[in-house]
């Protein structure tokens, strides 16, 4: 895609992804493999607000700047990946600053080109899955339906069909609730050794980051764009499962992450999200 050229997507990853800068990547790789130019936007600058929910008139003004920019694009369409964002757009931002946009998951913008996807999809990734699902976003996209459908276009995949679904939309909606996350990983557990499975696939990135401590337990974690990118051929290699599962994460970084990152900052905000046991 030319650099003055209108993209014919936006690919709205959304402001809470850094930590899964893989799935990023991939995802705009799988997007252009079927066709889709998207011009990846995120962070901050392209926030839905909900960071700031508490003050009503921060919250609408990043919202406000967010659509404006999408709109200034030229873009026919915004591809979503977080569910937060998706339903924001839905709810909030697009009935109060009008969009020359329409909102599609990525999901559903994959499914619907699967007939160019499934010929890309040439390497086997032997795996027996339980995907990760959740109860809260299908009412809005059918999200338990399609990832299952497109993990079945990979070859040697084995997607078990079970009814199992954590409330919610995704696992940071149960941080909170005494008890809820454990329950849910309790069950994911039980689920996967009564049917043999050997891998868990989270759909969602809050869920990710939770879950891949569970590979202590001897069951493998991935998010279902890494299972499309091995598929694929595609690098995505998983760095932040690798660091929250080393016993020591500051030699698994090394010595030039912990500089950039700086000393004070993972002290206080990355290295007790890595050192936390796995939530069961």
């Amino acid at each position: 895609m030319a650099m003055n050229s209108t993209p014919d997507a936006i690919f709205w990853y959304g402001c809470n992804m850094t930590r899964h800068g893989e799935v990023i990547r991939a995802s705009a790789r799988i997007l252009e493999a079927v066709g889709v130019a998207a011009a990846p936007r995120g962070g901050p600058a392209a926030c839905c607000g909900s960071p700031k929910d508490a003050n009503a008139r921060i919250n609408g003004g990043m919202a406000r700047r967010t659509v404006q920019a999408f709109n200034g694009s030229g873009a026919a369409a915004v591809i979503t990946w977080c569910p937060s964002c998706h339903m924001n757009m839905q709810d909030s931002m697009a009935p109060v600053t009008p969009t020359n946009f329409e909102t599609q998951h990525i999901t559903e913008a994959l499914w619907a080109r699967r007939a160019v996807l499934a010929p890309l999809l040439t390497q086997a990734v032997p795996a027996r899955v339980l995907v990760h699902g959740h109860l809260g976003f299908q009412g809005r996209v059918p999200i338990n339906d399609l990832v299952p459908a497109l993990l079945r276009l990979i070859p040697g995949v084995t997607v078990l069909d079970h009814p199992y679904r954590a409330p919610g939309h995704m696992c940071s909606s149960l941080a909170g609730v005494p008890g809820a996350l454990a329950d849910c990983h309790r069950a994911l557990l039980a689920v996967a050794e009564e049917n043999r499975v050997d891998t868990l696939v989270t759909i969602f990135h809050s869920c990710h980051r939770e879950a891949v401590a569970l590979e202590r337990h001897g069951l493998r974690v991935m998010n279902w764009i890494h299972l499309l990118a091995a598929a694929m051929g595609l690098p995505a290699e998983d760095a932040y499962k690798t660091w929250r599962n080393a016993q020591d994460a500051r030699a698994a970084i090394g010595d030039e992450r912990l500089a950039q990152a700086g000393e004070t900052a993972f002290a206080r905000l990355v290295e007790p999200e890595l050192g936390k046991p796995p939530v069961v």
